[in-house]
C-alpha cells in the first residue's frame, strides 16, 4: 500500500464462533466497514451458518488452517494437508486469490514455500491487538491500537471466546478512533 494513503486493513482471526462473530459483524455493519476474517476450518465445519453470515455480509475470507496448528509442530506435508482441508470448507468463491495466515505467525521456511506454491497470498500483521490476552485489560488493548496504528497497518483482532468480552468494550471505540484519525478501511484483493 502507498505509505501516504491513510488506510488500514482490519482482520479477525480464529472464527467463526457464534458467541463472537455475529457481534463483530453487527459492529462492522454499524460503521459500514469491511474486514478480512482468517477462519479456522473446524470452526467453519461446526458453525456453517455463522460462516455464511460473514460471506453474505461481503467480508473477505482467509484460511487459518483447519485446526489452528502452529507450523513448527507439524511436518510440512501434514501442515499443507491441514490447510487444504480448511480451504475445502472455505470454498471456491474464495479460491481465486486465496489468503492464508499461519496461526501464531509460525511456519517453517519450507511450509512458507509450499503454501506460496499452492497459490496462497500469506498475510501477516504489524499490529496484533492481543485482545485474547488475560494479562491485558480492554483499555490496554485499545491503547495498543492507538499507539501502533499507522498507514497500511494490518490490524489483527480475534473473533474468539477469549477476546469477545474485550471486543464488546473496545471494538467500537477502536473503530471510532481510527475513523476520527482519518483512516479508511481496506480488504485484500
Amino acid at each position: 500500500m502507498d505509505p501516504t494513503e491513510k488506510s488500514v486493513y482490519l482482520t479477525f482471526d480464529d472464527g467463526p464462533i457464534p458467541e463472537a462473530t455475529p457481534y463483530v459483524l453487527e459492529t462492522l455493519a454499524r460503521y459500514d466497514i469491511k474486514a478480512t476474517f482468517f477462519m479456522v476450518g473446524d470452526n467453519i465445519r461446526k458453525h456453517p451458518d455463522v460462516f455464511q453470515q460473514v460471506v453474505a455480509a461481503g467480508h473477505r475470507i482467509g484460511n487459518h488452517t483447519f485446526n489452528h496448528v502452529g507450523g513448527f509442530r507439524w511436518l510440512s506435508k501434514n501442515y499443507l494437508a491441514n490447510t487444504l482441508k480448511a480451504q475445502e470448507l472455505i470454498g471456491e468463491e474464495n479460491s481465486l486469490s486465496p489468503l492464508f495466515r499461519p496461526p501464531h505467525g509460525w511456519m517453517r521456511p519450507l511450509q512458507y514455500r509450499i503454501i506460496r506454491r499452492q497459490g496462497y497470498r500469506i498475510i501477516m500483521w504489524d499490529l496484533v491487538t492481543r485482545d485474547y490476552s488475560c494479562r491485558l485489560t480492554a483499555e490496554e488493548v485499545l491503547e495498543n491500537v492507538k499507539y501502533y496504528a499507522r498507514n497500511g497497518s494490518i490490524i489483527t483482532f480475534h473473533d474468539s471466546l477469549r477476546s469477545i468480552d474485550k471486543l464488546h468494550k473496545i471494538l467500537p471505540a477502536a473503530l471510532e478512533w481510527l475513523l476520527e484519525q482519518g483512516y479508511t478501511f481496506r480488504v485484500f484483493d
